[in-house]
């Protein structure tokens, strides 16, 4: 947007003309520190482990293993990765102007057949100097990974994509499940299923066993996907992400399946 070497305006005058500080030309942000991304990283395979963890175990966690940490920073660090402890927490229909919660649908339904339930979550992914964040979109019934998409903020717009994505494959589940996550109880994302005239259902907050099967996918990611591996780009993680959801559709046996792949029960 500035150009240094521009002929007839001055970086002065540049700055000036888009209202910018000329400070802010010279500023570099600071990268994340070794520390921190470590803290992350440690944060992350403890949370797969044992996702009940809250702020304050997780901190007596890291200082078990030699890290003096206080709550507070661990508190920022989680927030900042999109994980919270899970169990039940009082005011649970408290939310945002404009956002819409719905009643969990699925207590007692037992799910029979393919695009009966849908259901979609977020999980963070580390990478070499940081974490992205990854959805999916997963039909209950089959395990099959119906879409998936990264993204380096935790927006809705990638959340959007993902079951635009899904949508687009010709097929509609009767039931589509999430958390009650902003990205999912956004007008934008709901609007999307209720145009379809597909019935919404959204867990209770903390309720991760509400939509049991996307945690099971996440641990399954994690452990023989990305904990194998050392991403550097979020486009290497794109590119193994990838890679890794083609073997686990068709080619990786679930005894939950009778030694089926997702896509031959779902196709």
């Amino acid at each position: 947007m500035i150009e240094v070497d521009h002929p007839q305006l001055s970086v002065r005058r540049q700055c000036a003309l888009l209202g910018l500080p000329r400070a802010s030309l010279y500023y570099q942000p600071r990268g994340v520190s070794e520390e921190t991304l470590h803290l992350m990283r440690l944060l992350d395979a403890q949370y797969t482990a044992t996702p009940f963890y809250g702020i304050r175990r997780m901190t007596a966690w890291l200082r078990t293993q030699g890290y003096p940490v206080n709550h507070k920073r661990v508190a920022r660090l989680m927030q900042q990765m999109g994980i919270e402890a899970i169990y039940a927490k009082p005011h649970l229909s408290q939310a945002i102007a404009g956002h819409t919660i719905s009643p969990y649908l699925l207590r007692g339904v037992k799910v029979t057949r393919v695009n009966h339930v849908w259901s979609t979550d977020i999980t963070s992914i580390r990478l070499h100097q940081g974490f992205v964040y990854l959805v999916a979109v997963i039909d209950w019934f089959s395990r099959y990974v119906l879409s998936w998409a990264l993204s380096v903020t935790l927006d809705g717009q990638f959340c959007r994509d993902a079951l635009t994505q899904a949508l687009c494959q010709g097929r509609r589940p009767e039931i589509f499940n999430t958390d009650q996550g902003v990205q999912f109880t956004s007008k934008d994302f709901t609007q999307l299923l209720a145009h379809e005239g597909i019935r919404i259902s959204m867990d209770g907050r903390g309720r991760a066993l509400d939509n049991v099967f996307v945690e099971r996918l996440w641990r399954t990611v994690k452990y023989e996907e990305v904990y194998l591996k050392d991403y550097t780009t979020v486009r290497e993680a794109r590119q193994s992400l990838g890679e890794y959801f083609t073997f686990y559709n068709h080619e990786r046996l679930h005894q939950a399946l009778s030694y089926q792949t997702p896509a031959a029960v779902y196709h």
